[in-house]
């Protein structure tokens, strides 16, 4: 557990992508595999499972001081998390109130971070009453301050470290001597940490038998860069409508059919339909694409809004399967026979599609013809119609365009340059701020998260979006002592405000719902602007945001 704390401290230490690679590696070059395996899960946010809540937390911590509710209030206002708030009081009061306990803290420290997260930790949870509010202080009593803040982190399933999926792989890839791509596969759906599992993830040779049921990492596209783009060729790529739905991989292999979103979820159960598809193609077979709902006989797509009805859902009645069908629209042949085509280029894996496709046709049974969409890609042959045809994306539900250069690669994650995405404006209207509520984390004393209205035909206001996003530091300080001084009611951690603030929002589509007061939806809203130019009286309306619904095919 030493070993795991330094490695802690040292990436919430720093912002500097270099210093957290570096101890990452440092730390999984030397961790027994047991250890390795933890920590791993633990970075990769696979095991935040909350065996104490935070709430419990407090209470043990108050219980065993003399701490008054209304100060350690205070201080989580501040703070923001439970866990660290415990962390820092206790390390104040908490050896005064408790006796020490029995176990040398140099000893606890020896304690292997898999003993800690298999045995300990569970141990703790799995007592009761003041059994466990004894236990965990005789815990506490015996860690050094910064022990005591990973120890409560991981009982509360809030450890977090500001370091990405792919810093973590890249690491781990590096201290093995792997490819970082190999890695990335390996770990595609999911990692049960334990030391074989550890030890066959590091494995030399492809291991095809433990890939057997995975995804392959997606290949992401960046936001356009114009002129990158204009410097080529518009022949050199290829043009694709990007849809409203969520990506996934259809499989059929050996080891069974499945269908993986791409955050590495297995969506079987919510799509069976899909299934069926997979269980049509040949064995070896995987596809990359899109998950919609799309009627058999209509020109679009249903909105977002259609397949959120199937998201979750273990077993789909077979009256939501016909309200809401699900699609696959295929964008690419990642394995055929078996043989990885990742490495291949993009115009010859559209020709294997194609000619996969045309087989699959002649023998598909008519019920499955409308479940797999193949569209063709757009005709480009000048940079001119790159914008026209962008601004029609609407009319088809999709969210924009893509372009792919001809003879990329499939790759891992996000790299500049091979594939970009050109989404539509989004659509915009003027709000009125209504409430308030204080943020999480570094941004737990300041409020940073906003309810917002608009005016209904009676001259009231009606709250219409939340949002969170938009607005930098130096805006955030200036809203925050704004809503302090003109807070009107208070309902918990919620400050209801003078309706004198405009704002900007910016969001990608309005869908009619009945969950909503104001009876819609609002797809991704986000603040674009403070628009401390413009009084209340003239922010928009839900006429105003029902005539871009109504506008909305």
């Amino acid at each position: 557990m030493r070993a795991f704390t330094t490695l802690f401290q040292e990436l919430d230490g720093t912002t500097r992508t270099g210093a957290k690679l570096a101890a990452l590696e440092r730390y999984f070059r030397s961790a027994p595999p047991e250890d390795a395996a933890w920590a791993l899960a633990l970075l990769l946010g696979k095991r935040r499972r909350r065996l104490i809540t935070g709430r419990r937390l407090r209470e043990i911590c108050l219980e065993g001081s003399d701490l008054p509710d209304w100060l350690f209030e205070a201080c989580h206002s501040q703070v923001g998390d439970s866990a660290e708030t415990v962390a820092l009081l206790w390390g104040q009061v908490g050896p005064a109130a408790s006796p020490r306990g029995s176990e040398d803290p140099n000893s606890i420290l020896e304690i292997p971070l898999h003993a800690w997260m298999e045995q300990r930790l569970p141990q703790l949870a799995a007592l009761e009453g003041q059994d466990q509010a004894e236990a965990v202080r005789a815990c506490w009593a015996t860690l050094p301050p910064e022990q005591l803040l990973l120890v409560n982190k991981l009982l509360s399933g809030g450890f977090r470290v500001g370091v990405s999926t792919g810093l973590v792989t890249r690491a781990v890839a590096r201290s093995a001597g792997l490819e970082e791509a190999v890695l990335a596969h390996r770990l595609m759906g999911g990692f049960e940490p334990s030391a074989a599992a550890f030890s066959q993830l590091l494995a030399p040779g492809d291991h095809q038998e433990s890939l057997a049921a995975r995804p392959y990492p997606f290949f992401l596209a960046s936001p356009l860069d114009p002129e990158l783009l204009r410097s080529t060729e518009p022949q050199q790529w290829q043009l694709e409508w990007k849809w409203d739905g969520i990506r996934g991989q259809l499989i059929h292999r050996s080891s069974g059919c499945s269908l993986w979103s791409r955050g590495e979820e297995l969506i079987n159960d919510a799509f069976p339909e899909l299934i069926t598809l997979a269980e049509s193609l040949p064995q070896g077979t995987v596809l990359d694409g899109e998950v919609i709902v799309w009627q058999p006989q209509a020109e679009a797509p249903e909105p977002f809004a259609s397949l959120q009805r199937r998201l979750g859902r273990k077993a789909p009645s077979t009256t939501l399967q016909r309200q809401c069908p699900a699609c696959f629209i295929a964008y690419d042949l990642l394995e055929q026979g078996g043989v990885d085509l990742r490495p291949q280029p993009l115009e010859e894996r559209r020709r294997r599609l194609e000619q996969l496709r045309a087989l699959w046709l002649s023998e598909a049974p008519e019920t499955l013809v409308p479940r797999w969409r193949l569209p063709e890609p757009e005709p480009l042959s000048h940079w001119d119609q790159l914008e026209p045809l962008r601004q029609g994306a609407r009319e088809r539900r999709a969210e924009g365009l893509m372009l792919k250069q001809r003879n990329s690669p499939y790759l891992v994650g996000r790299k500049r340059g091979h594939w970009w995405k050109h989404k539509l404006e989004p659509l915009r209207l003027d709000a009125v701020l209504l409430y308030a509520q204080a943020g999480s984390g570094r941004r737990a004393n300041l409020y940073t998260d906003y309810s917002f209205g608009l005016w209904n035909g009676e001259g009231a206001l009606v709250t219409f979006a939340k949002a969170y996003s938009g607005l930098d530091d130096g805006e955030i300080r200036e809203l925050d002592r704004w809503i302090r001084a003109h807070t009107t009611e208070r309902f918990g951690p919620v400050r209801a405000v003078e309706p004198l603030q405009v704002f900007e929002l910016a969001f990608e589509g309005l869908q009619r719902s009945n969950r909503h007061k104001c009876g819609i939806a609002v797809r991704f809203p986000r603040i674009s602007r403070w628009r401390q130019d413009k009084p209340a009286t003239e922010a928009d309306s839900l006429a105003s945001a029902l005539a871009l619904l109504e506008g909305s095919p």
